[in-house]
């Protein structure tokens, strides 16, 4: 148990003021930035080539991007293309289904006429043929 250690606060307080005192020391005892200095030049110098790198990767990206695009874009278009050919094949279809449904209709109403006409000429032609009552008793 911690609180059995007698920590105190004094204690505590020194130890936090030993744990300052060293980040302090370890902060100052860095070496002061100079531009000449060889290591601080290979830092800038893999940074800047890095960068420049950074900026070679986003300008393929943004090609590939495009040119992506311009294919996607092709795509819908050649989709788009072969959609309104299909539809035009399906109204062609459509519209000769439609003309030989007319003609076979027009075809049978013809034969409906016909076959109407024939029964009012065979009934005229009865009417013409019956033989009055005077007719049918003086044979």
């Amino acid at each position: 148990m911690s609180f059995l250690n007698s920590h105190k606060f004094q204690d505590r307080q020194e130890a936090a003021a030993k744990a300052r005192k060293a980040m302090a020391e370890k902060f100052l005892s860095r070496p002061k930035y100079d531009p000449n200095d060889p290591a601080v030049l290979a830092r800038e110098a893999e940074r800047r080539r890095i960068l420049e790198a950074r900026i070679e990767r986003d300008k393929e990206r943004a090609k590939r991007k495009i040119e992506q695009e311009a294919a996607e874009a092709a795509r819908k278009i050649a989709e788009e293309a072969a959609r309104l050919e299909h539809l035009k094949l399906e109204e062609a279809a459509r519209q000769e289904a439609e003309a030989a449904s007319r003609a076979e209709q027009e075809r049978l109403e013809f034969e409906k006429k016909l076959e109407r006409d024939a029964r009012y000429a065979a009934r005229k032609e009865r009417k013409k043929k019956k033989l009055s009552v005077a007719e049918r008793w003086g044979r």
